[in-house]
């Protein structure tokens, strides 16, 4: 009897260590104020300010920050992503919640998919797909593997270029401008 009740008390403690690892382990979420992205690029790295970009005035028009969606499109409920070509998806399959600045104050335990989690460097597998997001081009029957290098530079390059006719003064760094963005370490 002495076994068995020490064994169910180890049992116990040990599940309740694991719940309690777990609890730790999910911390609520909260925005990164900066992102190094493209860390391994010929061209050098990218870091970025996810904070001005989503506090300040930085969407197409100037007239509010960026929006999740901007860039988090699989952060939404799969009815809505179908809405944006060429998303098509939203992650997970079952999600019934828009990404927001106020969906994470409201429900801090809100798990946010990072970029890479779908669009993988060429020649990896996604995290959390199959494989790499492809599409149709726009302006070719050809097929796009969207790898992290693609996303990046259709969602970054494509969103400034747009900001550029909207607003020619602006300083967001047009497309062929890749040293504005990318940085090479210092040798």
């Amino acid at each position: 009897m002495r076994i068995l009740t020490a064994a169910c008390i180890l049992a116990f403690g040990m599940a309740w260590g694991s719940v309690h690892v777990q609890e730790a382990a999910q911390a609520p979420t909260k925005q990164p104020e900066t992102l190094v992205l493209s860390e391994k690029a010929v061209l050098g790295k990218v870091t970025f300010s996810h904070l001005n970009h989503t506090t300040k005035n930085y969407n197409v028009e100037g007239t509010a920050p960026v929006s999740c969606m901007e860039c988090h499109h699989v952060e939404q409920p799969e009815a809505e992503a179908k809405k944006i070509a060429p998303h098509q998806t939203a992650y997970p399959p079952d999600r019934t919640t828009t990404l927001s600045a106020e969906l994470l104050d409201k429900e801090p335990m809100t798990k946010v998919t990072a970029c890479r989690n779908c669009h993988a460097r060429k020649e990896e597998k996604p995290a959390v797909w199959p494989e790499i997001p492809k599409i149709k081009s726009e302006n070719s029957t050809a097929i796009l593997t969207l790898t992290n290098q693609q996303a990046f530079h259709r969602a970054c390059a494509g969103c400034h270029d747009q900001v550029l006719k909207a607003r020619p003064g602006a300083k967001a760094p047009a497309t062929l401008k890749c040293p504005v963005c990318h940085k090479k370490a210092a040798t």
